[in-house]
């Protein structure tokens, strides 16, 4: 077999990834003794966080070329976009016949890069790295090449394949890796192509320390695996590696609560967070200071609204936002539906979801930087936060309670809202007027910027943007058209126009327009079957007509309008659209670059844009990098803020308990 036939085949029997490959594999290489990281592991590992991995030195930086020929910091791809994460480094080269060298790594970069799809937090915390040995051979093209191999392993979790502009910029790296290498050479003396070299891999923590190195005995996905969930566990007991501001923004407190990563298999196990360990990380930030002076990237306040808040109107309005007692039976709170660890929004249903189970017809949408918005709601129906409340405390799909009078009687009757209140409105009492005010007060103060982006843009930090989110900074300003809605000014960007378009998704829905002829339905983890879309939609009642800011003016031109949103920490809040149809970012980027969905009332600025696919990737990245630096700060802050639940001393509530 030659060396091109012998390279395909291994590749496709990594992408096999079964026993049957195995034994393939040890038939292909004359019996030479596979490498641990091809089986199953001969030994039990050690309980995740029973031991330590501690620093083994620095990790050193570069100059490389990504998979584009984009220059690239080796520090910057090791840092990355939008999280805080780990990072495997490798060393290969694409023409390597060793079947326990340079393949040997990319079988187990494989099987995580599998284990990612299933794992949210496994493709949260950790990115894969491989870089040739062999520039001369290994130009961006062919690393592209190569990297298509591995597209079965999934899209979740991100994998580079990079290579050097020649071996004068790749010396200095292998040297600082301790990485020798000799090229074989033939008897005429030119190179054969084949390069000796000690496999070795290196597992990277966030501020560039080496915690661990594999050598071809020890490389194996389980092991790996094991070691980052143990690197994980010391970060959340000691606070070690905290994110630094030199790059993306990131953050290790929002995250779904479980986002059903890999449901469909039947391997799944559920990823829900303990009620418990959210007060474990609360901490108490200065919500006030924060308002006075927003982060990087946000305008001001206007000095009326920075005038009426206080410190007592934030803590009451944090109180009552996250109090269940707000509603009709004591179950549901706004925090509820905009939950602090998933964007302020809430990451695990499409729409938001009432009382008793009771379904709205939209989603929720975050309340990130929501002092700046001039409409509310999703149709505009509203245009301050006093008087937002009001409406799903009144709703009987959402809070459900009967009247405002109601609302005000059972705080009124709450002994420890009494004071609070006299405190933070000079005795002006509990009534319509300071509930909302209160609640808008702690609203107000979830300000987040200060992301990569706003360093790079208006601190003029260059170094805090990949060349991949600076190409998509360009099309989201450009051949993108996204900045014509989402705005960005020269002081300071909202990402917003605050103003109302129809986009083709809610004529789409309210139509009844699907190119579905089956729809797969999941019974169980594993467990699905394909139902004709026909059938479904004899069942139940069909979903409510949603003509958005129609509903509110009856003019004709205003169906199936609605709000622009704010990309700010637009990573942490999917699903997207007003109905959280679509799931992905990558996803919104390719209906948009569709041109929507056509109708008689199509916003004019909504055309198909011919984005290619590595363009749309750029995009992607750019939005990832518009993560606020001190949302982890809001979060904890949330966290702090204890659950209001019914109790026996409460005067509303006494009866029922007297009769249970």
């Amino acid at each position: 077999m030659n060396a091109i036939g012998f390279r395909l085949g291994m590749l496709f029997l990594f992408m096999a990834g079964s026993l049957f490959a195995i034994e393939a594999l040890a038939k292909i290489s004359d019996d030479i003794p596979l490498a641990p990281g091809y089986g199953k592991l001969a030994y039990k590992l050690p309980a995740i966080g029973s031991y330590k991995l501690p620093s083994l030195g620095k990790a050193a930086d570069g100059e490389v070329l990504d998979e584009y020929g984009n220059k690239q910091s080796l520090h910057a791809l090791l840092r990355g976009e939008g999280r805080n994460k780990y990072s495997l480094l490798s060393f290969i080269y694409s023409n390597c016949s060793d079947i326990n060298g340079c393949p040997l790594t990319s079988n187990v970069f494989y099987k995580i890069k599998s284990a990612m799809r299933r794992d949210a937090s496994l493709a949260n915390h950790l990115r894969l790295l491989s870089l040739s040995f062999d520039p001369q051979r290994d130009t961006p093209e062919v690393m592209r090449l190569y990297a298509a191999n591995f597209k079965y392993a999934g899209n979740r979790g991100e994998w580079r394949f990079l290579t050097t502009a020649s071996l004068d910029f790749l010396q200095p790296i292998l040297q600082s890796y301790h990485q020798d290498i000799q090229r074989n050479l033939s008897v005429n003396g030119s190179s054969s192509g084949d390069i000796s070299h000690i496999l070795r891999v290196f597992l990277i923590d966030p501020d560039f320390n080496i915690r661990n190195i594999y050598s071809v005995s020890f490389l194996h996905a389980d092991l790996i695996i094991n070691d980052l969930k143990t690197l994980l566990i010391a970060h959340e007991k000691d606070g070690e590696n905290k994110p630094q501001k030199t790059g993306s923004s990131v953050s290790l407190l929002s995250q779904p609560g479980d986002n059903k990563d890999g449901y469909e298999e039947s391997s799944y196990t559920t990823n829900s967070k303990a009620l418990t360990k959210r007060t474990e990380k609360g901490k108490e930030a200065d919500l006030l200071a924060i308002a006075k002076k927003p982060p990087l990237g946000l305008p001001k306040l206007a000095e009326k609204i920075v005038s009426s808040l206080s410190k007592e109107k934030i803590i009451l309005g944090r109180k009552l936002f996250f109090d269940r007692r707000l509603s009709l039976n004591n179950t549901v709170s706004c925090a509820m539906c905009h939950v602090p660890e998933q964007g302020f929004s809430s990451n695990e249903v499409s729409m938001a979801i009432g009382i008793e189970g009771r379904s709205v017809r939209r989603n929720s949408p975050s309340i990130y930087n929501v002092a700046y918005a001039t409409r509310l709601f999703h149709d505009g129906r509203e245009q301050r936060l006093e008087q937002q409340i009001w409406g799903p405390l009144l709703a009987k799909n959402e809070m459900g309670n009967p009247s405002v009078g109601f609302v005000i009687q059972k705080i009124s009757q709450l002994v420890e809202y009494q004071q609070a209140f006299a405190n933070a409105f000079d005795k002006r009492g509990i009534n319509m007027l300071t509930v909302g005010e209160a609640l808008a007060s702690y609203q107000r103060t979830l300000l987040s910027a200060d992301s990569a982006f706003d360093r790079w843009y208006f601190a003029h930090q260059e170094n805090t943007l990949s060349t991949s989110a600076k190409r998509g900074f360009a099309i989201f300003t450009g051949k993108g058209k996204c900045s014509s809605c989402h705005n960005i000014n020269k002081t300071f960007a909202l990402f917003t126009d605050n103003k109302m378009h129809n986009t083709g998704i809610g004529y789409q829905h309210s139509m009844g327009k699907t190119n579905l002829e089956k729809e797969r339905i999941v019974l169980a983890p594993g467990v699905f079957i394909d139902v004709d879309q026909k059938l479904i939609e004899t069942l139940g009642e069909k979903p409510p007509a949603d003509l958005g800011l129609y509903e509110i003016t009856q003019n004709p031109a205003d169906r199936w309008k609605y709000k622009t949103p704010s990309l700010r920490n637009v990573t942490l809040t999917a699903p997207y659209m007003h109905d959280g149809s679509i799931s992905t970012l990558e996803k919104v980027v390719d209906f948009y670059n569709k041109g929507g969905v056509k109708n008689e009332v199509l916003d004019p600025l909504i055309k198909p844009l011919n984005l290619s696919a590595s363009e749309r990737e750029d995009l992607v990245v750019f939005l990832q990098s518009l993560t606020g630096s001190n949302v982890d700060t809001l979060v904890a802050d949330a966290f702090s803020t204890p659950v209001g639940d019914i109790a026996h001393s409460d005067r509303s509530t006494a009866k029922r308990f007297d009769h249970e």
